[in-house]
Order: structure tokens, then C-alpha cells, then sequence
């Protein structure tokens, strides 16, 4: 009888495989993205509800989803652009629907609310040119995302083994963007490259979001490195991080790497520190092989786009000079909406009234790139009473707990993320509500109920 750890390992092999060729035939054939997508949906919602969410599958599909979102965008397969995060919330609700939350989740419940009289508040701001709908759901479903999230995770027992299953969920679609991207532009040899972000090596998509999902995805796997013990698979994930570890830097979008980099940095502090002596030292060497492992990646894109992505990253143009601003206009779009948050302290300027309030003081109409200033600005005095719900919550569960060597690095990716995309996709949401989940390890400690009476 096979042991829990190769039936893993087998089905890891196999989600690869699978992923692989689900990049490739999109590539072949982008008209079967829609087809797909649905199948995959409605494969989910049937073994959700025939598994009445025993194994916390929701979650899982949640998770696919959400890693999946900007490939889905990308491809043309989603029905309309906010999919993603509204099939990550009918997920969820659906799982809660079996399971329950916490009766300890009253923050989040406030902080629900606390974004809806934005959304009156924009009813009377709004220009009656502008779509209200479009505008509102855009920057409103990000938020909700993160609220249904934080319900379904807070205090929520999950086996470590369901759990690693929730970030393979995570990371496979993510494998299967990778793929067709190689496919989609093989070399950057007879490309041309820009440093304000590399549209030809992210298939003509947004760079901003591509190098964020590939750098979650490098997170992951660096994480596997430390927590699987496999040489066969360890292998297989070393050559899989310098294939994702490639794509994302050459996407020329500096936050997500830079959000991976940190995102790994956290895990390591907490994970190295909680681990047995006797592991220490397997642990110093998987630690010198990722460096080395980031630096052949550094290397290898350094050569395939002629040092100009040292370029990037020292903040020069092509020509070597050094940029004035590094930021690349993002610190002006704060001081609008900081200005805003003056003027309007109290009830802000309405969810989605800053793209009009920019294109009033600016003279251009631009979506913002960080969700805390877009809460002051939106939400006013509420907004703040949001933002020390988000962040205070997380970290006195944490504290009491500390159960969750993912904590540090899911709130820092949240953190990192909204700060410099705000809430365009669904996975800072979905990957904040991951840092709140009871993780149980069934083989070294038995279940503490008492612990979690709020359950």
C-alpha cells in the first residue's frame, strides 16, 4: 500500500503534466479558453455540493480560481472581466453554506459593512456620464473578495495535508500560464523590450499582474523546497522555479518579484526558527541553493535582455541614465487621493469617483495602484476604521496562535500587492484570508477544540 506522501507526490506529477498541456492547447487553440474555464467551474460547484465541503473543497476551488484569474483574463476565457472574484466569492458563501464561520468573525462582518455606504456615497458623486456599475464593481468586488475570504478562513481548522492541497490549487494554473507564455513569446532575442513593463513577454497582457501571479508562484515553490522532502520532487521544483523565476522578472514589473523576494524572506524567519534542530542544517543548504537558484535566474535574464533589466531595477532607461522617479507616477496618484481624503474626511468621495477625481485634477483618467489610499480617499474616516480591521485582526490571531508558518509571507504578499496594484485580481484578497486559517497537524498534535470554541 502506497504511503500518504508518494500518493502526493504522484498527484503533484500529475497536476503538472495536466497543466502543462492545458498551456499548450489554449496556445493552439484560444478559442477553447471559454469551454474550459466552464467545464472547470462546474466541476467544482458539482464536487462541492456532492462533498457537501467535508474536505473544505470550496476552498480549493477558491484557490484555483483566484491563481487562475489573470490567465483567465489573459486568454479571453472569462465572461466578464470581474469573474474571477466573483466565482472566488460564490465559492466561498457556498462552502459556508456547509461549514458555517466563526461566531468570532464580527470584524469582518463590520468591515463589510463599513464598505457599502461608499457605494451610496458614489450614487450621489458619480457623473452621470461615467458607468456606475462598471466603476463600482471594480473597485468594490476586491474588497468584498477579501471580507468573504476572511469570513471562510478566520479561525477555520484545516489538516496541513487539505491545506497543502489548497496551495497546489493555487500554484497549478499558475503552471499552466507559464507554459503558454514560453509558447507565446519562446525568446526575447527578436522582440522588442520595454522597461516601463514587457507586454511581448507576457503575451500582450499587463506585466503589473502577470508579475505578480508569477511571483506568488515562485513563492510557493521556493516554500515546497523547505516543507517537501522528496529529491525527485525537489528536483522537479528547482527546474519549475527558474522556468516561473525567468517569466516574471523579464515581465520588467518590478512589485511582484520584489513581493516574492520578501514574501520567501518572511516564510524563512518563521519557518527556520519553528523547525527541529536536527533539520537545521538541511535547511542551510536549501537556503544556499534557492540564492544560487535566484541568481542563475538574475543571470540568465540579464543575458536574454541585454543588461537592460539591471536597468529596471537600478531605476535607468535604456540609455543608463537614472530615472527621477521610481515609483513611475504612483506617488502622484497617492497625493490625489490623500488630497481627496483632506477635502472629504468623512464620507471620502464615493467607490469609483477617484478615476473622475483624477481625471479632474490631473487632466488623465487613471485607475489607482494602491487600495489604502483608495480607502481614505473612497471611504473616508471609515476607510481607516477598515484598514485597522485588516491589519490588527490578522495580527492578534496570529500572536495567539502561531500555528501558520505561511502567516508573515500571506500578509505581506497582501500587503505588497495592494500597495502597488491594489485589488485588480482576486489573490491579495484570497491569499489574505489564507494567513487566517488553524492549520492541524494531525501527525504531531491532536486537535484542540477547546482552543477554537468560537468555531
Amino acid at each position: 500500500m502506497l504511503s500518504s506522501d508518494k500518493i502526493n507526490n504522484q498527484f503533484y506529477i500529475k497536476m503538472l503534466l495536466l497543466h502543462f498541456g492545458y498551456g499548450f492547447i489554449i496556445y493552439l487553440m484560444p478559442s477553447l479558453s471559454k469551454l474550459i474555464l466552464l467545464g472547470i467551474m462546474g466541476s467544482f460547484i458539482f464536487v462541492i455540493l456532492d462533498r457537501k465541503n467535508r474536505g473544505n473543497e470550496a476552498l480549493m476551488a477558491a484557490a484555483y480560481i483566484a491563481g487562475g484569474e489573470v490567465f483567465f483574463r489573459q486568454t479571453s476565457a472569462v465572461i466578464f472581466y470581474e469573474t474571477g472574484k466573483y466565482a472566488v466569492i460564490i465559492f466561498l458563501l457556498i462552502g459556508m453554506f456547509f461549514k458555517g464561520a466563526s461566531s468570532k468573525t464580527i470584524p469582518y462582518w463590520i468591515y463589510l459593512l463599513i464598505l457599502f455606504p461608499g457605494v451610496i456615497v458614489a450614487s450621489m458623486t458619480i457623473s452621470y456620464e461615467a458607468d456606475f456599475r462598471k466603476l463600482v464593481a471594480f473597485n468594490i468586488t476586491g474588497p468584498v473578495c477579501l471580507g468573504v475570504s476572511a469570513l471562510y478562513c478566520y479561525y477555520k481548522k484545516i489538516k496541513k495535508e487539505d491545506f497543502q492541497r489548497v496551495l497546489l490549487m493555487l500554484l497549478m494554473p499558475l503552471v499552466a500560464q507559464m507554459t503558454y507564455l514560453y509558447f507565446y513569446t519562446p525568446s526575447m532575442n527578436e522582440v522588442r523590450i520595454s522597461l516601463a513593463g514587457n507586454y511581448a513577454a507576457t503575451g500582450g497582457f499587463g506585466p503589473n499582474q502577470i508579475s505578480t501571479v508569477l511571483g506568488l508562484g515562485c513563492f510557493l515553490i521556493c516554500t515546497r523546497l523547505f516543507t517537501i522532502r522528496t529529491r525527485m520532487i525537489n528536483l522537479i521544483d528547482l527546474i519549475l522555479l527558474i522556468l516561473m523565476g525567468y517569466r516574471a522578472v523579464i515581465t520588467f514589473s518590478r512589485g511582484g518579484v520584489v513581493t516574492a523576494i520578501l514574501c520567501t524572506l518572511a516564510f524563512l524567519i518563521f519557518f527556520y526558527y519553528k523547525q527541529d534542530s536536527d533539520k537545521m542544517e538541511g535547511s542551510n543548504l536549501r537556503i544556499i541553493g534557492v540564492i544560487s537558484i535566484f541568481t542563475i535566474i538574475w543571470i540568465i535574464s540579464s543575458m536574454e535582455t541585454g543588461g537592460l533589466i539591471g536597468n529596471r531595477y537600478t531605476n535607468k532607461n535604456a540609455a543608463g541614465e537614472l530615472k527621477e522617479d521610481i515609483t513611475t507616477g504612483r506617488v502622484e496618484l497617492i497625493e490625489t487621493e490623500l488630497t481627496a481624503f483632506y477635502h472629504n474626511p468623512i464620507i471620502g468621495i464615493g467607490v469609483g469617483k477617484g478615476r473622475e477625481y483624477r481625471e479632474e485634477h490631473l487632466g488623465v483618467g487613471i485607475n489607482t495602484h494602491n487600495e489604502i489610499s483608495r480607502l481614505l480617499s473612497e471611504h473616508g474616516i471609515l476607510g481607516i476604521f477598515a484598514l485597522a480591521i485588516l491589519i490588527f485582526v490578522p495580527l492578534v490571531f496570529w500572536f495567539k496562535f502561531k500555528n501558520n508558518f505561511y502567516f508573515l509571507a500571506f500578509v505581506a504578499f497582501w500587503f505588497m500587492t495592494i500597495n502597488h496594484s491594489a485589488m485588480r485580481i482576486a489573490l491579495p484578497a484570497f491569499v489574505y484570508g489564507l494567513a487566517l486559517l488553524y492549520i492541524v497537524d494531525e501527525k504531531k498534535n491532536p486537535v484542540h477544540r477547546q482552543r477554537l470554541a468560537g468555531q
